[in-house]
């Protein structure tokens, strides 16, 4: 088994080690990957394994001795997962791996947002603190989580992880998924997605991407929630209309944003929401906490070992 992995820094930048994934075969690791070289440098393998570098159709077509196909995320819309298994070629994705990180990333941003202590922090060293009149001072309004609404716009492993989350800091959490009837947790409320925005004091995106739900979040939901509301997403850019909460932004519609994904990644330097009020942006690593990544690398191992012994699992492209 040869095996390729086309883009491996964002998974491992040096402190995992490829040693589990090298005892499947031989393996040849690229930090990245230019997409005119991909051809050339997959012939021959087997076994090919992208983050984001994009395996299409074309590619496909030129790589006769291609037998499986392995995504290093949980999204694979960066495969042709429909030209892969017209050749008969398992595409696999690693569907749960970093759950509390993406959870916890979403608090991040909102004590960001309710306490601002990295300028606080810029504050006091500046001198601020030692300058002032009081003991103590702020610059922005203090935020208390407790008894506060969190509402979540899906309501899978990791938006279930948020809601955990949100009762332990003592808030009210409400709930919109499609798919769910009941609560699966005590103390969280099914509602509807308008009621969401209406009443929460904290919007926080737990869903996949469809093409249904592409630019949901638009202008017309924003009109609903409070001018104190937060809005994080921790999930996909694309569920939301960007322009349209920018506007909501800058014009004291709602009161600040946390946001780790954008619609295009890395961002397009026209992207309203760079220069929004109050906007917080991370660049997409809610999942890469080490613990998380090292949860990933032995999924990706798995896959790709249950591949060879004949019984793949974690196949995104079924029937062949």
């Amino acid at each position: 088994m040869r095996i390729i992995v086309l883009d491996g820094y964002t998974l491992n930048p040096g402190d995992l080690s490829w040693d589990q994934m090298r005892s499947l075969g031989e393996l040849v690791v690229y930090d990245r990957m230019p997409v005119n070289e991909t051809v050339e440098r997959a012939k021959g393998f087997d076994a090919l394994l992208t983050n984001k570098a994009p395996v299409t159709r074309e590619m496909i077509a030129q790589l006769p001795d291609l037998k499986y196909i392995g995504v290093l995320a949980t999204g694979y819309n960066i495969v042709d997962v429909k030209a892969a298994a017209e050749r008969g070629i398992p595409v696999t994705n690693i569907p749960v791996y970093g759950t509390y990180s993406v959870a916890q990333m979403v608090f991040s941003h909102l004590l960001n947002l309710c306490q601002h202590p990295a300028e606080h922090s810029t504050a006091v060293k500046s001198g601020k603190w030692a300058a002032s009149a009081d003991f103590c001072f702020w610059d922005f309004p203090l935020i208390e989580l407790y008894g506060l609404t969190m509402g979540i716009v899906g309501l899978g492993r990791i938006g279930l992880a948020a809601a955990g989350m949100a009762r332990a800091f003592g808030m009210k959490v409400i709930a919109y998924d499609p798919s769910v009837k009941d609560s699966p947790m005590e103390g969280v409320k099914m509602t509807g997605l308008e009621e969401v925005f209406r009443e929460s004091d904290v919007v926080s995106l737990h869903c996949p991407l469809t093409e249904t739900n592409r630019a949901f979040v638009n202008a017309a939901l924003l009109r609903l929630m409070k001018p104190s509301a937060f809005l994080i997403n921790t999930s996909r850019g694309q569920l939301v209309n960007e322009a349209e909460l920018a506007d909501a932004l800058n014009t004291g519609l709602i009161a600040g944003a946390g946001l780790d994904v954008l619609s295009v990644e890395p961002p397009d330097p026209n992207n309203p929401l760079l220069s929004a009020k109050n906007c917080t942006i991370t660049p997409h690593i809610s999942w890469a906490t080490k613990a998380a990544r090292g949860r990933l690398m032995d999924m990706a191992c798995q896959n790709l070992e249950a591949f060879i012994n004949g019984s793949p699992i974690n196949v995104v492209n079924y029937p062949f």
